[in-house]
């Protein structure tokens, strides 16, 4: 049955302010280098879908997810409070309780399974979000946040729009997690686990004495968003990302003195981790997305040249790479670019706290012709990627801060070239471990912020365990290169949906 097209947005049903049930305590806080560029992008867009009994009594459940908000802003100042610039030009996050905004709307024409079935996805989505291409610096006069529920004939979706200036992923889903844990907390007397709070210091070198000049209306968002595009949600599961990463860890050994290949699955988080087949017994090594695996060891006595590990993303993000480079039929002296996005909390010295609130991401690009990407086999692709994460460590960090300071600039998000792909978010966040009283999501899905050709957004799946979902757009004829792609839907689950 084909997707309900409605000729309107959701019915809107009320609108009002949430504000914290708490006075803040908290100091105005500085924008960092991490947060300053954000300004030019679109309030990121991140929601769950949930499916519900039909007992369920509508007014209730917004007025439960009103008082939840309310507490949950509570613990997170920052989000109810607004931009401001000073007259030196140093922006700031005023913690002043001035609260966010809380859309209710009915889209009863919708039922989940027609959302979840396989395809593009459904345009819809993007409707159930507030401050639809709303630039970040509009955070000076708009609300920091605001949470949208719309209510299906069957289910109920939570859009959170949230200022990019001020959150990253990483804090996104930490008070995305502390909203749904205080709904839940208010239907049943067990003890829920506390998500943790969140680390407002700024005094960490991300924090610069450097003034961004910027125009008094705002920058203005680097891309367009009027071209047209396709969005499919491509499943990997488990097995098939092992199977990618086997092919992609292929090494040369040296076994009695002679070069032997041999496909060697360590599941290592670290690039320079080291592989020594052991006679042949089985040993378990930890792999890069915090997983136990039983891996067999043979081949005694080899020794492995050089001692680089791909992870599981990496050489997903080297799949995806050679495919979408392939589908674009580039010119081969076309230089191509993959960006990721890198957490920088773990990275710097001394370390941030795991929940430092705001920013602390920075765009690691890498870059190769068409023919090398094409030509050159996946290790090849994986092991460039490897190389510029690994390199990214304390004084890289620090290095992307001073090369900022010398000149300040928004992120210039986008693809002007048409050889780019930029991939985000992570599949390590934890997507799926809310709750509000209805179960664990269904699906995240996201809505029509800071998306153009080549943006890719990394998920968990439902499933978890191992399983990715990548959030793919290109344009429509590149996405359907990818999709008749031998070598990247061979690793595609049959199950995928939109």
């Amino acid at each position: 049955m084909p997707i309900p097209t409605p000729s309107s947005s959701p019915l809107l049903l009320s609108k009002c302010i949430v504000f914290p049930d708490q006075p803040s305590s908290l100091p105005d806080l500085q924008l960092s280098v991490s947060d300053l560029p954000m300004l030019s992008c679109h309030y990121i867009q991140k929601g769950c879908l949930f499916t519900t009994s039909n007992n369920l009594d509508a007014t209730s459940i917004i007025q439960r997810l009103k008082c939840s908000l309310s507490r949950a802003l509570s613990r997170f100042p920052p989000l109810a409070g607004r931009l401001v610039t000073d007259d030196d030009g140093y922006v700031y996050i005023k913690c002043n309780d001035a609260g966010v905004d809380f859309i209710h709307t009915n889209a009863g024409e919708f039922f989940v399974r027609d959302l979840l079935a396989p395809g593009d996805v459904p345009d819809c989505f993007k409707e159930f979000f507030a401050f639809d291409r709303t630039v970040s610096f509009a955070g000076h006069f708009n609300p920091i946040m605001a949470v949208q529920v719309t209510f299906l004939a069957d289910g109920i979706f939570i859009g959170c729009s949230v200022n990019h200036a001020v959150t990253d992923g990483t804090s996104f889903w930490n008070f995305f997690n502390t909203f749904a844990e205080e709904c839940k907390s208010t239907t049943t007397t067990k003890k829920l686990a506390i998500t943790p709070s969140p680390d407002f210091l700024r005094d960490c070198v991300l924090v610069s004495p450097t003034v961004l000049r910027l125009p008094s209306s705002g920058p203005k968002v680097t891309f367009s968003g009027d071209v047209p595009l396709r969005e499919r949600i491509f499943s990997f599961s488990r097995e098939a990302i092992l199977k990618l990463k086997a092919k992609t860890n292929e090494k040369k050994l040296i076994d009695n003195g002679e070069l032997t290949v041999t496909a060697v699955e360590i599941m290592g988080k670290q690039s320079n981790d080291k592989y020594c087949q052991n006679n042949g017994k089985v040993g378990t090594i930890k792999d890069s997305w915090n997983r136990n695996d039983t891996v067999s060891k043979e081949n005694a006595n080899c020794e492995e040249i050089p001692n680089t590990t791909i992870s599981s993303f990496q050489s997903l993000c080297a799949l995806l790479w050679r495919s979408v480079t392939r589908a674009r039929k580039l010119p081969p002296n076309k230089m191509t670019t993959f960006r990721m996005a890198v957490n920088c909390r773990h990275r710097l010295e001394p370390k941030l706290d795991p929940y430092y609130f705001g920013n602390a991401i920075q765009s690691v690009p890498t870059y190769a012709s068409a023919a090398d990407v094409l030509s050159r086999d996946l290790r090849w692709c994986a092991e460039k990627l490897n190389e510029n994460v690994m390199a990214h460590d304390n004084g890289m960090v620090r290095r992307f801060v001073e090369d900022w300071e010398g000149n300040p600039r928004v992120f210039p998000l986008g693809n002007a070239d048409g050889a780019s792909i930029t991939m985000g978010s992570s599949p390590r966040f934890p997507m799926y471990e809310n709750d509000f009283g209805w179960g664990r999501p269904l699906a995240v899905r996201s809505g029509r912020a800071n998306k153009f050709d080549g943006k890719i957004s990394a998920f968990p799946s439902r499933e978890s365990g191992g399983s990715v979902d990548l959030e793919v757009v290109l344009a429509p004829e590149t996405m359907a290169g990818i999709e008749s792609d031998w070598e990247f839907m061979q690793y595609v689950s049959s199950t995928s949906s939109n």
